[in-house]
């Protein structure tokens, strides 16, 4: 399997073709992940424990992420590495599946799907404390729009406060945006898939037991919970990662993560269908404020300061 590495990004830059290379990696991850808070109040809904979903995912992935590593030879990380891939582990691995597995048996899909979408912010903050982007004006006014809109719905939805589901989501997002940032950066050296396999196959000491002990918890599940997890874990939480990381790697953190103001369209799309959640006129109308921000904000440009990976 080849590395999906990018060359250097340049001091100043609009998208290019090599930017819509991995816009359309991102996009593919963003795709894949609007999928997730559905599937997760799926599971929850049908039976399945939170932190068997939470952990019991990553447990799964990993073992798929090990016969990956395995068969492609790929070689192991150094020991500089290995701090980084436990960040990239704490945050994505660990802290999101979990904190939102939480938050979802407090908050619809929909709610929950909807404060999502301040990832992007979060994680364009953390692009310019650890990546050293500088998102212009532009890229900010039309995000904070974006965010507005996001904290309109979920401060009606709690009667003008925000409750305990809000909180926890709240924390997903951050623990998100720590992994993401810091497995992009990885990912310019050791290339997309690399970084979510490696994450997951180091994670796999501390996800199987959690796996096994809480399994007991789980409450006579169906077919169609086991249907769910079955997603969250080979999709959400490992074939995503390879378009997401190397996507964020080759277009630039702050953009490629702008995306993800789509995921909470998406997300609250789905839900409809798969969980019956009722789409009313708020949720729509903030959905179209966010797309409108993704699309207006699209091209605006980004500077990078020199900036080693390691």
């Amino acid at each position: 399997m080849p590395s999906l590495a990018p060359t250097p990004l340049p001091a100043r830059h609009r998208p290019d073709s090599h930017d819509r290379i991995g816009l359309a990696l991102a996009a593919s991850g963003v795709l894949t992940f609007s999928f997730s808070l559905p599937m997760t109040r799926l599971a929850i809904r049908e039976g399945l424990d939170r932190w068997f979903i939470g952990v019991g995912r990553a447990a799964v992935a990993g073992v798929l992420a090990a016969v990956v590593v395995v068969a492609t030879r790929t070689s192991r990380p150094s020991r500089a590495d290995l701090g980084r891939l436990a960040v990239v582990a704490a945050g994505v691995v660990f802290g999101f599946p979990v904190l939102s597995a939480y938050a979802l048996e407090r908050v619809p899909a929909i709610h929950g799907s909807v404060v999502n979408g301040l990832l992007p912010l979060v994680t364009a903050g953390l692009a310019v404390a650890r990546a050293g982007e500088r998102p212009s004006g532009r890229y900010w006014m039309w995000s904070l729009l974006g965010l507005g809109a996001v904290l309109v719905y979920a401060l009606d939805r709690g009667a003008g406060s925000l409750h305990a589901g809000d909180v926890l989501m709240l924390a997903a997002v951050g623990a998100a945006a720590v992994g993401y940032t810091e497995g992009a950066l990885l990912a310019r050296r050791l290339g997309g898939w690399q970084v979510i396999c490696w994450a997951l196959v180091i994670s796999l000491p501390v996800t199987v037991p959690i796996t096994v002990l809480s399994a007991g918890q789980n409450a006579d599940p169906s077919a169609t919970g086991w249907l769910g997890f079955a997603y969250l874990s080979v999709f959400s939480m490992l074939l995503g990662f390879f378009g997401w990381y190397a996507g964020m790697a080759r277009a630039g953190i702050a953009r490629a993560g702008q995306l993800q103001l789509l995921q909470p369209v998406l997300s609250i799309v789905w839900a409809w269908p798969i969980l019956g959640e009722r789409l009313d006129a708020l949720a729509v109308g903030c959905a179209i404020v966010v797309l409108v921000a993704v699309a207006a904000g699209r091209n605006a440009p980004i500077r990078h300061r020199h900036h080693t990976s390691g």
